[in-house]
């Protein structure tokens, strides 16, 4: 969250804001986060900055594999990467590691 909270200062600081209003945020559920400890420490480390005051949202990203020897894309449950289609073990994770900052509104 310290990370987060950097990168938000920075971008705002860039934009001449003087208040982030909203920061926003891309959680895959592989990432190894537990989202309920960044939003406990999402306003201890944006006190006494221009965000002390902003609102933090999370949005999921799921887990998807594809599938070379079929070509599908699936849901990755619990990060097994096996097939529904055909059975086959994807080594291709698309998406569902990222922890990265979407978006802010700033004043």
């Amino acid at each position: 969250m310290q990370e987060v909270c950097r990168q938000s200062l920075a971008a705002a600081a860039a934009e001449g804001a003087v208040s982030i209003v909203t920061i926003r945020l891309r959680v895959g559920e592989l990432a190894g986060v537990e989202l309920e400890a960044l939003r406990f420490a999402f306003p201890l480390v944006m006190q006494d900055t221009i965000g002390a005051h902003a609102q933090l949202q999370i949005e999921s990203e799921p887990a998807i594999c594809h599938c070379e020897p079929c070509g599908k894309t699936f849901h990755a449950k619990q990060g097994l990467g096996d097939c529904p289609s055909c059975g086959t073990l994807s080594h291709r994770l698309l998406s569902g590691q990222a922890l990265q900052l979407v978006a802010l509104e700033v004043n």
